[in-house]
């Protein structure tokens, strides 16, 4: 099926928006993290503590990665010790449904 704009005339799929997208949430551990997160708000720690198997350096260089994305972002608290937070960036929390969708596509070919 062609998408079709409000005039009901065909659209083109821009699959380089696409491509950009995949490129967001490809990798072992973005699209884990991401719908981890979900609307809350996530410490270094509570990841870990979520995902044992994931390295401390996976971790921090997905996270890392993620907020450099635009996808989430990092609030650092002047507090002893240091308090840093991660949740999604307002672009994070659009994808979200879109992602959430995906993982019930996968349940249907499971």
């Amino acid at each position: 099926m062609v998408p079709k704009n409000r005039n009901n005339v065909p659209t083109p799929v821009d699959f380089t928006l696409i491509s950009k997208a995949l490129v967001i949430i490809s990798g072992k551990w973005r699209l884990t993290i991401i719908l981890l997160i979900g609307e809350d708000t996530f410490r270094f720690r509570q990841f870990r503590e979520q995902l044992p198997s994931m390295s401390e350096k996976m971790l921090a260089g997905e996270l890392k990665a993620l907020v450099a994305l635009d996808v989430l972002t990092r609030t650092v608290y002047a507090e002893v010790p240091p308090r840093v937070e991660y949740s999604l960036t307002k672009k994070g929390r659009l994808a979200l449904p879109i992602l959430r969708q995906l993982q019930q596509v996968g349940h249907l070919f499971n």
